[in-house]
Parts: C-alpha cells; sequence; structure tokens
C-alpha cells in the first residue's frame, strides 16, 4: 500500500524531472556580458578512462633486524633494488602498468600521488614514496586515443612492520 508521504515525494521528483530536461545544454544568457561569450561549443570530447593492467608489486621481501630498509621498482624498466635490513625472498616484482582511452591526438595531464600507505590485514602501515611514472614531456594519446605508461617508486619500511600490504593509488587523466 502506498502512503500519502510516498505519494508526496513521488509528485515532488515527478515536477523536477521537467524542469532537468527543460534546462537542456544552452549557455545561460543572463550569465554572459558579450555575444562572444555566448557561443559554446557543441562538440563533446570523448571521456578519458584509465584501466591498471599491471598492478604496482614490490614482491617478497623479509626485514633482517628492526632497522627498516627499503624496496625500489623502477617504472622505465621494471627493476627493483632493495636496500637496507630487507632480505629479498625471491619472485618478480613489477612496475605497474596503465592505459588511458580518450580523444586521439589530445594532449593529456596524469596525476598521481607521491606517497601512498599500505596497510595489512593486522593494521599495520607502511609507505610508498617517490610515485612516480615512467611519462616524459607533454603526453598525447595516439591515434587510436590510447596511451600507456608505467608507474613504480619506492616502498620504504621501518619498524618490524609484517604482513601482506595493499594500497590504493589515485591516478588521474585530464584534457589539457
Amino acid at each position: 500500500m502506498i502512503g500519502p508521504d510516498h505519494k508526496r515525494r513521488a509528485l515532488t521528483v515527478l515536477m523536477l524531472l521537467p524542469l532537468l530536461v527543460a534546462a537542456g545544454e544552452e549557455p545561460c544568457l543572463l550569465c554572459t556580458k558579450t555575444l562572444e561569450s555566448t557561443q559554446v561549443s557543441t562538440v563533446k570530447a570523448t571521456p578519458l578512462s584509465i584501466d591498471i593492467t599491471t598492478q604496482l608489486d614490490f614482491s617478497r621481501a623479509a626485514l633482517s633486524g628492526s632497522s627498516g630498509g627499503q624496496i625500489d621498482v623502477d617504472p622505465h624498466n621494471g627493476s627493483r633494488r632493495v636496500d637496507g635490513s630487507i632480505i629479498d625472498l625471491g619472485g618478480p616484482a613489477f612496475a605497474g602498468t596503465a592505459i588511458v582511452r580518450g580523444e586521439p591526438g589530445r594532449a593529456i595531464r596524469i596525476d598521481m600521488p607521491q606517497t601512498a600507505n599500505m596497510t595489512s590485514s593486522t593494521g599495520a602501515v607502511i609507505k610508498i614514496v617517490g610515485l612516480r611514472a615512467s611519462i616524459v614531456g607533454n603526453p598525447r594519446l595516439d591515434r587510436e586515443g590510447r596511451l600507456s605508461f608505467s608507474f613504480g617508486g619506492k616502498l620504504v619500511v621501518q619498524g618490524n612492520a609484517s604482513g601482506t600490504f595493499r594500497a590504493r593509488i589515485p591516478i588521474t587523466a585530464q584534457y589539457e
């Protein structure tokens, strides 16, 4: 059974719908000062999307003491360098890889944080610093509207952290 409150909410939504449809994409003529500023481009850019094809993976390691250490994964060649009291337990390390898709030939900007925290299921936290991408210069999408790049960084372990660590690294792309 539909009560009076439900009918009132449905009516409110239905009343707003014509207003939203009527708004359309016309420029606000009251907000502009000159005729030139009322001209709006009707060409819409293809939205950008980013797919992470390989996750950044520092592989397996152990601490031989409490002084900590670092694991650096190079974004250009995927090589790993281990420093400090970290023992390499083998296994491959991988630079992360991503593909940006959008409008062919357009210049874009890729943004990512310099640092990220990695946490384990036990609540331990370690840090990735010096996050960087393999992109040089002013990146541009190719003829198919694609740009591939890789990213890496330095994992810094301090103290007695243990566990399997995970992080989310926000990477964004924008048209220039």
